[in-house]
């Protein structure tokens, strides 16, 4: 095909980037969900598509980074934040790809010999997780400061399931015969930093939508981030425009 014939490349649109960061958080959380059905339900095989949503997500990954640094310096500054805000999301839902189908490995090299209480916390903090990255997808395409502190307070389930499990198989009080033991601390830590990413996202939109940053404020303040973010909302809102 000749020179004139020959397509040229559509730039991606602004709104399409934010769309793809979008449906990159769907993914996730689907990730997520296979990860809570394959433990509940004991199916090992269920695992292995949790492999096809992380080459999803990098897929994805790469197609924002490349399109958010060929359209940064076109767009106005406020476009421009959400952009930026894109590629951090990217980056922390590609990690959480990996530590899901690190979570899938780990489930899969267990394979039935998870002890039914495991099984039952590997299931609530997958679950627990799913809601994270649901809320975080919402929160980041509907602006919505307040769903995105939801996913701030989740976390401490998450920790607070991680504890229970590590409780059980490493301190172990009462000296109990445990199956898979190492499988399952691999697979409580990658949900548990999972998690941790999820809340490191729900602070950036925080950012992103207010232009103020959760840890700065609890420089000035002795409270938690969420009470301090929702004060500062208030006043905000009640200010004379």
């Amino acid at each position: 095909m000749g020179a004139a014939g020959a397509k040229v490349p559509v730039e991606p649109s602004h709104a399409s980037l934010v769309q793809r960061t979008v449906e990159a958080c769907h993914l996730a959380r689907e990730a997520a969900a296979i990860a809570a059905e394959g433990i509940a339900t004991g199916s090992m095989s269920r695992m292995n598509d949790i492999r096809d949503c992380e080459k999803r997500l990098d897929s994805i990954d790469r197609e924002v980074d490349s399109g958010v640094t060929s359209t940064i310096t076109r767009v106005p500054e406020a476009e421009t934040r959400q952009l930026l805000a894109c590629m951090k999301v990217m980056i922390g839902l590609e990690r959480i790809g990996d530590l899901l189908l690190s979570f899938a490995t780990s489930a899969q090299a267990a394979g039935g010999r998870i002890d039914s209480e495991d099984a039952r916390d590997l299931t609530h903090m997958a679950t627990v997780l799913e809601k994270m990255l649901a809320d975080v997808g919402q929160s980041f395409s509907e602006r919505d400061v307040r769903k995105a502190i939801e996913v701030l307070r989740a976390d401490a389930e998450m920790d607070r399931l991680r504890n229970i499990i590590f409780l059980r198989h490493i301190e172990n009080p009462e000296n109990v015969a445990h199956h898979a033991s190492l499988q399952v601390i691999f697979m409580t830590q990658s949900l548990e930093r999972a998690g941790d990413h999820a809340k490191n996202l729900a602070e950036e939109v925080c950012h992103f939508v207010s232009g103020r940053s959760i840890r700065h404020l609890l420089m000035d303040y002795d409270k938690p981030k969420e009470q301090m973010f929702i004060e500062w909302l208030r006043h905000k809102e009640d200010k004379p425009q």
